[in-house]
Parts: structure tokens; C-alpha cells; sequence
């Protein structure tokens, strides 16, 4: 069994894990493989152990990686390719790259601000689907709306006719025990749950919190979406 495919096992074993300790189930949790700077080579090669979610953090590199990725294959193939994986914009996104990461991702992670807001809404040709970032540890270094933003910030897009706001993303911060970022992931809960209660209908599904060394407490605390990167591919 090749690398990938033992830290995948070990990664959805976990996922299993801490979803069924918050009262999920596995399929519940939608796991994006970080996929940056990887080859594609090796993208493909999880995507035959069960990836299709992937996690880009710059335009370029998306847009390049959707064309390679469908490009013809003659090698042979464990999974179906006719099943398309579903592209996530997960980076800092700039105003003049909208247009762009609208075409390319199903999901743009990375919405921090109402002038993107607007650019996306400018650009677009189709519905685009966000989430809005939420700078839920209230670090100066870190993108993100404050919280008490978030729910004049979503009442605002929601005038926006050709945006979709599908839930909230965070990033919490980098430590060595992740216990350390419960608390964050348990506010982010709460903001979410409050929003749906207030504003959405079914359609704000989406809490995408948590990476290689936190997911498991962000699935506890609420997370639906998690994204991993060294935890599948190791260190870049």
C-alpha cells in the first residue's frame, strides 16, 4: 500500500471517529485533500483511493490542475474519471482573480470581504457558491470579517442575485495540542447555528474548520467540512 493510501485510511478512520463522537456520521464530514504545490500524479493517485475534493490555494495553480486533471489518461485507472472531482478555491482571493476562481471551484472557501463580494457577484457568469471567512481567533495577521460583521455581512450578500452564500469558513490558529483551538472551533459552532436559525433555509449547510493537526476536535465542535493536506500528501 503506497503512502497516500495509508495516510488516507488513517485520516478517514479519524474523520469516522471524531464524526460518530459528535453524533455524525462519516458521510456527514466532506474531506478536501490540500492540494497545493502537489503533482498531479499524486492527486490522481488519491483520487483512486476515494478524493474527490480538492483544495486549491491560488487561481493559477487551479486552473491549471482542472485542465490536467480532465485531460485524457493512458495509464489505467483504479476510480472512474468520469466522475469529475469538485474544485475548492481555499486561499486568499484577490478581486482581479474573481472572474476567474468563479469558473474554475464549485465552492470559494476564502470570501473575506464585501468588495470581493461584490466582484464575485460583477463576474459572474452562473451562480457562484461561498462561504464567508470569519476571522473567528481575531488575529491581526489573518483574513477574515470580524464576528460581529458576520450577520450584516450575510444579510448583505444576500441581496447579491448571482451569489450563493453555502455557510462560513475559519481558519484557526497553528499549535502543537489542538485543544488549544476547541474554543475557536465552539464559537464558529455557534455563529453558524445562529446564522441558520436567523437568515438561511437549508440551502447554509456548509462549516468548513480544521486541518491536519486540529480536524478532529473541529468535527466535534461542528466542522462539516475539513481540509487536509500534509495529513494525506506529508510535508511539502
Amino acid at each position: 500500500m503506497s503512502i497516500i493510501a495509508k495516510n488516507l485510511e488513517d485520516v478517514n478512520r479519524r474523520i469516522a471517529r471524531a464524526a460518530v463522537k459528535a453524533g455524525k456520521t462519516p458521510e456527514d464530514i466532506t474531506l478536501v485533500a490540500v492540494s497545493k504545490t502537489i503533482e498531479i500524479e499524486r492527486m490522481r493517485e488519491a483520487y483512486n483511493f476515494g478524493v474527490r475534493n480538492f483544495g486549491e490555494n491560488k487561481v493559477q495553480e487551479l486552473v491549471k490542475k482542472v485542465a490536467e486533471f480532465s485531460s485524457a489518461n493512458d495509464e489505467p485507472q483504479i476510480g472512474n474519471f468520469d466522475e469529475k472531482p469538485i474544485w475548492h478555491m481555499i486561499g486568499r482571493l484577490q478581486t482581479n482573480k474573481a472572474k476567474i476562481a468563479a469558473e474554475s471551484a464549485s465552492l470559494i472557501h476564502s470570501v473575506d470581504s464585501m468588495r470581493l463580494a461584490d466582484e464575485l457577484n460583477r463576474r459572474a457568469n452562473s451562480t457562484v457558491n461561498i462561504l464567508l471567512q470569519v476571522n473567528v481567533s481575531e488575529e491581526a495577521t489573518k483574513a477574515g470579517v470580524n464576528v460581529e460583521s458576520v450577520e450584516k455581512i450575510i444579510h448583505d450578500m444576500q441581496k447579491l442575485p448571482n451569489l450563493c452564500v453555502k455557510g462560513l469558513m475559519t481558519i484557526a490558529p497553528p499549535v502543537e495540542n489542538p485543544e488549544e483551538n476547541r474554543q475557536f472551533f465552539v464559537k464558529m459552532n455557534k455563529i453558524y447555528i445562529d446564522i441558520r436559525k436567523v437568515l438561511y433555509d437549508n440551502g447554509f449547510t456548509f462549516l468548513s474548520m480544521g486541518m491536519t493537526s486540529d480536524f478532529e476536535v473541529a468535527i466535534e465542535e461542528g466542522a462539516n467540512i475539513v481540509r487536509i493536506g500534509t495529513g494525506i500528501f506529508g510535508e511539502r
